[in-house]
């Protein structure tokens, strides 16, 4: 069993309140969530307007499919309208 996780550091450049971040931000888990059927969650920075700590987790019998679909979770991500990644982290246990 092979467990990914990957936590994007993000800037949301068009936040000027928490409603406007929390829109951004369910946005993007949603989608990530129907997706590629993973676990999600702000892991940091729930009181900061532009800025946002999403943790992504995914679990699977084969290596090559947790790879797949962190890859295909970050391309999502770095498409997401109103977020910018600043910095990202992925392992695997």
């Amino acid at each position: 069993m092979i467990i990914g996780v990957v936590t994007w550091q993000l800037h949301l450049d068009g936040c000027q309140s928490l409603k406007d971040k929390r829109h951004v931000l369910r946005s993007i888990k949603d989608r990530l969530r129907h997706g590629f059927n993973v676990s999600v969650a702000e892991t940091d920075h729930q009181d900061t307007w532009q800025r946002a700590e999403l943790t992504v987790c995914v679990v699977s019998p084969d290596r090559k499919y947790a790879e797949g679909a962190l890859q295909a979770a970050d391309r999502l991500v770095a498409a997401a309208a109103g977020a910018r990644i600043v910095d990202s982290a992925t392992s695997y246990l």
